[in-house]
């Protein structure tokens, strides 16, 4: 994922029981990896609990499968929301409930969304987007927002490279993220998708040295600058990316 500071967006993974390759969000894919990016606009006054007990989701989106350089592909969702300016009400008014991430390596800060929330949004993804991944049965699910708030000088190896949500899964299950942008702003950021172009033990070994090495050290080893990972690299080949918009 393209990231840059004071960008507002909902991250959402989902894991289904599936038949197949397990699926991560943005990056070192492999076959099967997939994100959603759902964009959105518009401007009113309500909040965000009145949207929780309506109606979240439209009925009708419209739903674009973009393609990617390797083979895979990644769905684009737009006309999701009624009022997605409801989630940016909500949010300001909750500023102060904001947390730093601490459970990975996202830089900045998040806040769960409300129960009514997280069951519009998987009564969407059964409704429109299931059928795209071969996801049987749901296991587990949470959505929240977040946003990119460390400049690139404060971020650590492991910020500086694209991720990957499907480490240690079990091979009967997959994992679908989506990620809905809140901002109107395209320069703030995107979604952007890599591949590895190295074997899988060169690469482990990388994200083994991200969490271990000091920045300089991670840096004269690999050849990788510090900040935020925006094109291909030594070790990752961009193959395909959506703005925000």
């Amino acid at each position: 994922m393209s990231k840059s500071a004071n960008g507002l967006e909902s991250f959402t993974p989902l894991r289904f029981a599936t038949e197949g390759w397990p699926c991560g969000s943005t990056p070192a894919s492999a076959p099967g990896t997939h994100s959603l990016p759902i964009r959105v606009d518009r401007l009113t006054s309500n909040s965000l609990d009145e949207v929780a007990n309506a109606a979240v989701f439209r009925s009708n989106p419209r739903i674009e499968r973009v393609p990617l350089e390797n083979g895979e592909s990644c769905y684009v969702v737009d006309d999701a929301l009624h009022e997605p300016e409801r989630f940016v009400e909500w949010a300001a008014a909750r500023r102060e409930e904001f947390r730093a991430v601490d459970f990975n390596a996202y830089p900045g800060t998040y806040r769960m969304m409300p129960a009514a929330v997280e069951t519009a949004l998987q009564d969407f993804f059964h409704r429109h987007m299931r059928g795209f991944f071969d996801a049987r049965r749901l296991l587990k699910m949470h959505c929240r927002l977040s946003m990119v708030t460390l400049p690139p000088a404060a971020l650590r190896p492991y910020q500086w490279l694209c991720h990957t949500d499907r480490y240690g899964l079990d091979s009967s299950q997959s994992i679908q993220a989506s990620v809905l942008y809140l901002f109107k702003d395209p320069d703030l950021g995107g979604t952007s998708f890599y591949a590895p172009k190295r074997s899988r033990e060169e690469t482990a070994q990388l994200f083994a040295d991200t969490t271990t090495l000091s920045n300089d050290e991670f840096s004269t080893r690999y050849g990788i600058e510090p900040g935020y990972m925006r094109d291909s690299n030594a070790y990752f080949e961009r193959v395909g990316g959506v703005p925000a918009r």
